[in-house]
């Protein structure tokens, strides 16, 4: 019995011996050992590895992954407004992806990653802030925003590989949202609507403007039309009248005696046409009436 406990005893401290001096260095990260505070060794490959046990040595791991850092992280949550070239203040959103490539020269200039995250959010955002000072808000949105970031980027480049390299790489910078800060954004925005309503004043106004044009020249057109309408009406019509007038007297030319019947009918008419109106007719005195009794002489003028 005290063998069995003797021997249970042993394997717990060889196996506590091994858990203290035995880690593990994942595929996605570095193993850097320290000894009393100072980097011994560090492990890029994966892998099980050893190390004298704590305090002598202990192990920190930095990770190999791309890493991304932005405007709004931890390290930086509120930027703060930055100056354009025409003095009005915004705000920016940018983002950095980095990655480790030399642990060692990263640890010794930086520490840990969030020191080193630290350290590159700061030169970033200085950075950022240079190109905007030389830089409109329109050319920060649209015209030069391209050459911005790369501007910036190889700004940032510049100081991480200067005299004293940081170990890492920097392999993308962007520019996410160049806006303007709240305390002047609303009076911008206002501005903006004046503006567009100012266009569409005028957008309208000349429509108008163009619609009565358009109206006064319809309007000609019609009065013209109708002019040379009625003009050639007028003549067409005095055409026939005189045609008329020629058939007419031609057809009286043959027979005087009809035409001249042929007037009194036509002046009966005209004269007992209308409601209401009484004629007074001397039967023997009518040439209408003495040719209606079949006497073909006009009656005799009293």
């Amino acid at each position: 019995m005290h063998k069995i406990g003797l021997f249970v005893t042993t394997v717990l401290i060889v196996l506590a011996a091994v858990a203290a001096t035995a880690f593990v260095v994942d595929q996605r990260q570095f193993g850097v050992v320290y000894e009393l505070d100072r980097v011994k060794r560090v492990i890029t490959e994966p892998g099980l590895y050893w190390q004298a046990p704590p305090p002598f040595q202990k192990v920190r791991y930095l990770d190999k992954r791309l890493l991304t850092l932005t405007s709004n992280s931890a390290v930086d949550p509120t930027p703060a407004p930055v100056l354009t070239a025409e003095k009005k203040n915004i705000v920016i959103d940018w983002y950095v992806r980095w990655r480790i490539t030399d642990p060692l020269a990263y640890v010794n200039n930086l520490g840990d990653e969030t020191r080193g995250a630290a350290q590159l959010t700061r030169v970033v955002r200085n950075a950022f802030q240079e190109e905007v000072n030389r830089h409109t808000v329109q050319e920060l949105i649209a015209s030069k925003r391209e050459e911005v970031m790369n501007n910036v980027k190889r700004a940032v480049e510049q100081a991480v590989k200067g005299d004293k390299p940081w170990g890492i790489d920097i392999v993308d910078v962007r520019l996410m949202r160049a806006d303007y800060a709240e305390a002047i954004a609303a009076s911008v925005y206002e501005r903006m609507k004046n503006e567009r309503k100012r266009m569409a004043s005028e957008q309208r106004a000349r429509g108008d403007a163009e619609a009565e044009q358009i109206q006064a020249d319809a309007d000609r057109q019609r009065a013209v039309t109708v002019a040379n309408a009625n003009r050639d009406a007028q003549k067409v019509m005095g055409e026939g009248d005189a045609q008329a007038a020629r058939i007419y007297a031609e057809a009286f030319g043959k027979d005087p005696q009809f035409a001249a019947f042929y007037r009194s009918l036509e002046a009966y008419q005209e004269s007992l046409g209308k409601k209401g109106d009484v004629l007074v007719i001397d039967p023997a005195g009518s040439e209408y009436f003495h040719v209606m009794q079949g006497n073909s002489a006009p009656a005799p003028a009293r």
